[in-house]
């Protein structure tokens, strides 16, 4: 049976260090780098492999991609749990937390769908996932 690693409960939101009082602020300081709403974007997608992180088009380097799963789950966006003992591996699920970052990637997907001709959409607006599930 896979064994669960779980970081302690996220500190108090109120307590997290931060450079100013501003939410936008405040929130790109974990989430605002290049790389991590990707991660985050693949994430609601259904990826949960390190491996699949590494694949995506955006080629994000490997040492980045440790930094941030480890940023993220030390932030309570993510946990992780073991899939192999030998050689060690894990898998990275969002928390409730993590997913309500959908709404931010599925704007940020918007706006560059309006603006960036041929952009696409790699993952289900929120809506239409919404609408999927009522319909089940």
């Amino acid at each position: 049976m896979p064994s669960t690693k779980r970081n302690p409960s996220p500190a108090d939101p109120a307590s997290r260090r931060r450079r100013s009082l501003c939410a936008v602020a405040s929130t790109l300081d974990i989430v605002g780098d290049r790389w991590t709403l990707l991660i985050v974007r693949d994430l609601l997608g259904g990826k949960t492999r390190y491996s699949e992180f590494l694949a995506s088009a955006e080629t994000i380097p490997s040492n980045i991609l440790a930094d941030r799963l480890k940023r993220l789950e030390r932030e309570g966006l993510i946990e992780s749990s073991r899939y192999s003992e030998h050689p060690p591996r894990s898998e990275y699920h969002l928390t409730a937390e993590g997913e309500e970052l959908g709404w931010a990637v599925d704007a940020l997907a918007t706006w560059g769908l309006r603006h960036f001709p041929g952009s696409v959409r790699m993952i289900p607006s929120p809506d239409d996932l919404d609408t999927a599930q009522r319909q089940m």
